[in-house]
């Protein structure tokens, strides 16, 4: 395990190869803090910002609840404490509601939301025991505002906001803070990993 004193933080962030979560893990480091830092395959982390001292690339598939209670194990015995979590794995449904089939909706759900859940409650019992840390939940402009043609997509963001809105009265008791960012429209590889209903031009996967 490395030293606790040896990083002013220890994040944990969900979906870090590419696009947001990349550029925070990139950022934490370059403050000093340590990263755990996760995606489906942790080659894709370690190639996108190298080997580091401060960073600790591990393989995590969100939509799995045992997989994120051993992404979080590895974790605290690797750095011993989880200061700030960052749930940012997800990806995007373009298409009507009437045409987004009910696996299409599901799988959109297992991963925006319940992938959320998931590692959230793996990491409050660390936490707790710590009675502090920072949860914080990437949702989106359409977490509060969704047009014509991202509806399914919006509404997963919808739950993003009101699970983290009580979260927040929940554990504010516990010393742990939450909160939830709202991006709107910025350039990233994120319009790549769009499910287009009836495309074939679009390519599936996740942040």
């Amino acid at each position: 395990m490395t030293p606790q004193t040896s990083f002013k933080r220890v994040w944990m962030i969900t979906g870090a190869s590419r696009g947001i979560g990349a550029e925070i893990t990139a950022a934490a480091l370059a403050q000093g803090d340590a990263v755990v830092a996760t995606a489906r395959k942790s080659s894709a982390v370690t190639h996108a910002l190298g080997l580091q001292p401060g960073l600790l690339a591990v393989d995590l598939d969100v939509t799995s609840e045992s997989a994120a209670h051993h992404a979080v194990k590895l974790a605290v015995e690797h750095f011993g404490r989880i200061d700030v979590l960052v749930n940012n794995a997800g990806y995007g449904l373009a298409g009507a509601v009437e045409e987004t089939s009910a696996e299409e909706v599901r799988s959109i759900f297992d991963t925006n939301v319940m992938g959320l859940l998931n590692v959230t409650r793996a990491v409050l019992p660390q936490m707790r025991s710590q009675r502090s840390g920072h949860v914080i939940n990437m949702s989106s402009l359409g977490g509060y505002r969704v047009g014509a043609g991202f509806g399914v997509y919006g509404s997963t963001k919808f739950a993003v906001e009101g699970l983290s809105e009580a979260l927040h009265a929940e554990l504010a008791p516990l010393g742990i803070h939450v909160t939830v960012v709202e991006p709107g429209y910025f350039r990233t590889d994120f319009s790549r990993f769009i499910v287009c209903n009836g495309s074939e031009e679009c390519d599936r996967g996740l942040c």
